[in-house]
C-alpha cells in the first residue's frame, strides 16, 4: 500500500546491528528505506547494513556513533546527510542496562545508563530537528520498555530511563507537531535478544514469568518490531503524534 511506501525516505537506526534495532531496520528496508545503522560495534554493524542493503531498499550503510556523545550524534546525521541527501526517519533504539538492586549501584553505573539510554535519544532526537524541518517533516520514533510503565527491582537506572523515553517523547511531539515532526514512543515487551538473554542468565525465574504473565504465550521476535518501525515511519502515521504503543502479546493487559 502507498501509504506505507518508504521508498526515497532516509532512515537511522541507533544501535541497529541486532536485536529490536536490527529487526526495526528490517521493516524500514523492506518499505523501501534507505537505512543508516549507527552504533558502535564496526564488524557487527557491517554485517548488518550488508544484510539489509539486500532486502531490496534504498541502500544501507554503517557510521559510527556513541550515542552518550553528542558531538557524535550531530556527526551522524551530519554524515547521513552529506550522503543521502536527507533524514526522514529517526529510530532511538541504542541502549543499555546494569542489573544490580538500587543500593547497589554506583552514581556511575547510574548516570552511564541514564547518559545512554536518555539523554543519548534526546541529543540524536535534537541533531535530527533541522534536517527534517528543511525537509518539511519527519518521524522520530524511541523505544521505550515495560518498565517504563511497571517497575523494576533489578534495574531501577534502566526503568527510569525508559519512563524517561515516553516523557521526553511526548514533549517532542508537541514541540515539534508544527514542524510536522511527529515521535512516537514503542514499548517493547520480552523480546528475544542478546539483553534479554543476559538478563534471563542473571534473574531467577524470569522466563517462567514472563511466559506466565504474556497472553500469546511466548517471548517476542525482533521481526515482531518490524511492522510497527514501518507504520510509524510511514505517511500511514502522519496524525499520530506523541503516541505509546506497546508491542508485547498482551504483557502489559495481563492481570
Amino acid at each position: 500500500m502507498r501509504m506505507f511506501d518508504l521508498s526515497g525516505r532516509v532512515a537511522i537506526v541507533t544501535g541497529g546491528n541486532g536485536g529490536i534495532g536490527l529487526g526495526m531496520a528490517h521493516g524500514l528496508a523492506e518499505a523501501g528505506a534507505a537505512v543508516v545503522v549507527a552504533a558502535r560495534n564496526r564488524m557487527k554493524s557491517e554485517a548488518a547494513a550488508a544484510e539489509l542493503a539486500g532486502l531490496g531498499g534504498g541502500g544501507s550503510t554503517f557510521l559510527e556513533l556513541d550515542v552518550a556523545d553528542p558531538e557524535s550524534c550531530r556527526a551522524v546525521v551530519r554524515q547521513t546527510v552529506e550522503q543521502f541527501g536527507r533524514l526522514d526517519i529517526l529510530v532511538n533504539n541504542a541502549g543499555m542496562s546494569v542489573r544490580k538492586p538500587p543500593q547497589d549501584y554506583t552514581i556511575e553505573e547510574w548516570r552511564q545508563v541514564v547518559e545512554t539510554n536518555l539523554t543519548g535519544a534526546f541529543a540524536c532526537s535534537q541533531a535530527a530537528y533541522e534536517p527534517m524541518r528543511r525537509a518539511g517533516g519527519g518521524k522520530i520514533i524511541s523505544i521505550g520498555s515495560m518498565m517504563s510503565i511497571f517497575g523494576s527491582p533489578y534495574a531501577p537506572a534502566y526503568a527510569a530511563s525508559k519512563g524517561g523515553i515516553v516523557q521526553l517523547t511526548k514533549s517532542l511531539a508537541t514541540a515539534w507537531a508544527r514542524d510536522n515532526i511527529q515521535a512516537n514512543a514503542v514499548l517493547p515487551g520480552w523480546i528475544d535478544t542478546e539483553l534479554t538473554q543476559k538478563a534471563r542468565e542473571q534473574v531467577e525465574g524470569l522466563n517462567e514469568r514472563v511466559l506466565r504473565r504474556t497472553p500469546a504465550g511466548r517471548w517476542g521476535r525482533p521481526d515482531d518490531m518490524a511492522g510497527v518501525a514501518v507504520f510509524l515511519a510511514s505517511p500511514a502515521s502522519d496524525f499520530v503524534t506523541g503516541a505509546v504503543i506497546p508491542v508485547d502479546g498482551g504483557y502489559a493487559s495481563e492481570f
